[in-house]
């Protein structure tokens, strides 16, 4: 499967950062709703039976209760649903042939639009019954449920609802169950054609707002503190009707600190850091609109009075993290393992004399998305399990990493340029979604 994305698309949103000005307009929740139905109705009746087939798993079975929803149930529920129902269970059927497949809700209702309720009380007065009898009716090859030792995202099914399913299950169907891992999975981290047209609007807006957090609009240094535009973050975000996956973060990294400020955990972080001139920030922020998400790392500088540029040094370290940046997309090619793609960067990164660092996830449905894992902070050697899985065509990505320099306008201080940029990988090359940030952005604004 290969989408093109057309040259509208490409030229609407591929707009150079600093050129940016406005805010694309944001639905009200009502046309929200419209969209999210829309996304998922398409998803269902055209990505779902591919991946289906391509697993290898003929039925799907989600069953999840109210408020404990199983997280792939979550992206399957109508805009109108804030949760499951009593218990509501899922049934995906292909029968094969080219044949669409059966969407079948074992409820007392319809699950929207989309999904039939296939359960009458007066033949089946037990939900598991009705279970079984739409699978005896179906005698599926094989049966996926959502249970995972390596995804979290793909082991939604809980221990007692499984235990009940098994139980109830005729036994001649028992090695008929499988993980329906890879199909979960695939499920979360495949975007849409039209999700493909979307998303670049979405990480648009994330661009938007932290260039208008980042600047003399809010900052003023001497008195404004890095909590102070957190908060402003979150606040701007719940003002545009948008919501945000993880609360935001804005470091600072100055020439008269310690080497190591960049090394203490978010929680030791001082809320009333206060931003000074000089200061290089940081910041780290998602947004999440129409269900899918953004994970954006960017940096600032503030200007000292009669400065009217960046650092050299600064720049120049900033210039080395997009070469990073470059190193690692250049080795996505399909079916490559995350260890295998993480692996090859590093080598060449150290081959250029980069200090990196990388640690890049999927994002797409969940910020910290399903699929290949490609580093992790602590895991530099590779991933255990998560870094085992291939990379697929169509599947979105956050390229965060870090790239470590010494800046010689800093006494030859060592400052990491933290980025964080999201894009998509179309089964031939990598692109991001609204560019990226390749200089350091002034506060002022020059």
């Amino acid at each position: 499967m290969k989408y093109t994305i057309c040259l509208f698309f490409a030229t609407l949103f591929f707009i150079p950062l600093h050129a940016q000005k406005e805010l694309p307009q944001i639905m009200s929740e009502r046309e929200q709703s419209r969209v999210v139905d829309e996304l998922l109705e398409d998803r269902l009746d055209n990505l779902l039976p591919v991946l289906m087939r391509r697993a290898g798993i003929d039925m799907w079975v989600i069953i999840s209760r109210e408020y404990n929803e199983d997280p792939i149930m979550k992206t399957m529920l109508p805009s109108t649903w804030l949760s499951a129902r009593r218990r509501t269970i899922m049934v995906f059927f292909d029968p094969g042939e080219g044949k669409p497949i059966d969407k079948i809700a074992i409820a007392r209702y319809d699950v929207g639009r989309l999904l039939k309720g296939a359960w009458n009380l007066d033949v089946y007065p037990d939900q598991w019954e009705a279970l079984m009898n739409t699978i005896k009716e179906k005698n599926p090859k094989k049966i996926g449920l959502n249970y995972s030792e390596t995804f979290a995202l793909a082991d939604g099914l809980v221990h007692s609802e499984y235990e009940a399913f098994m139980k109830k299950l005729p036994k001649d169907y028992h090695d008929r169950v499988v993980s329906s891992e890879n199909l979960a999975i695939s499920w979360l981290e495949t975007r849409s054609q039209r999700e493909l047209e979307i998303y670049p609007m979405i990480c648009r807006m994330g661009h938007m707002i932290l260039q208008e957090g980042l600047s003399e609009k809010v900052i003023h240094p001497g008195v404004t503190t890095t909590d102070d535009v957190v908060w402003w973050l979150r606040n701007r975000v719940s003002q545009l009707g948008l919501k945000t996956w993880f609360h935001p973060s804005v470091s600072v990294q100055r020439a008269d600190a310690g080497n190591n400020e960049f090394l203490r955990s978010f929680s030791k972080r001082p809320e009333k850091n206060i931003i000074r001139h000089g200061d290089l920030l940081h910041v780290d922020f998602g947004i999440t609109y129409l269900r899918l998400n953004t994970d954006q790392q960017q940096h600032f500088y503030v200007l000292k009075p009669g400065e009217t540029e960046v650092p050299k040094g600064l720049q120049e370290a900033f210039d080395r993290g997009n070469r990073l940046q470059d190193i690692l997309v250049d080795r996505f090619e399909e079916g490559k393992t995350g260890n295998e793609i993480l692996k090859e960067a590093l080598a060449q990164a150290k081959e250029e004399g980069i200090v990196a660092s990388i640690y890049t996830h999927p994002i797409g449905a969940n910020g910290h998305g399903a699929g290949p894992a490609i580093g992790m902070w602590d895991m530099q050697g590779g991933v255990p399990g998560k870094g085992e899985y291939p990379l697929y065509a169509n599947t979105a990505y956050s390229i965060e990493l870090f790239a470590a320099s010494e800046v010689p306008e800093w006494n030859g201080k060592i400052v990491r340029i933290m980025l964080e940029e999201d894009g998509l990988y179309d089964g031939e090359k990598f692109w991001f979604l609204d560019g990226r940030m390749e200089d350091i952005l002034t506060v002022p604004r020059k």
